[in-house]
């Protein structure tokens, strides 16, 4: 007999006081204390657009 799971409850506790400790911080400049590079923050807008308008189309 097959199980089905109607909700899902996630908790997720976040501490900004430790060190990073994946993902390639080289390439984060805000993490040096830098502006953002321009192109990646462009790239970043243009994915989230495209991921609400998809979502917006269901």
């Amino acid at each position: 007999m097959p199980l089905e799971i109607k909700e899902l409850h996630i908790r997720v506790n976040v501490d900004n006081s430790g060190t990073q400790t994946t993902g390639n911080s080289s390439s984060n400049s805000t993490a040096t204390g830098g502006e953002p590079d321009p192109a990646l923050v462009q790239a970043c807008v243009e994915k989230v657009l495209e991921v609400l308008t998809k979502k917006s189309e269901r």
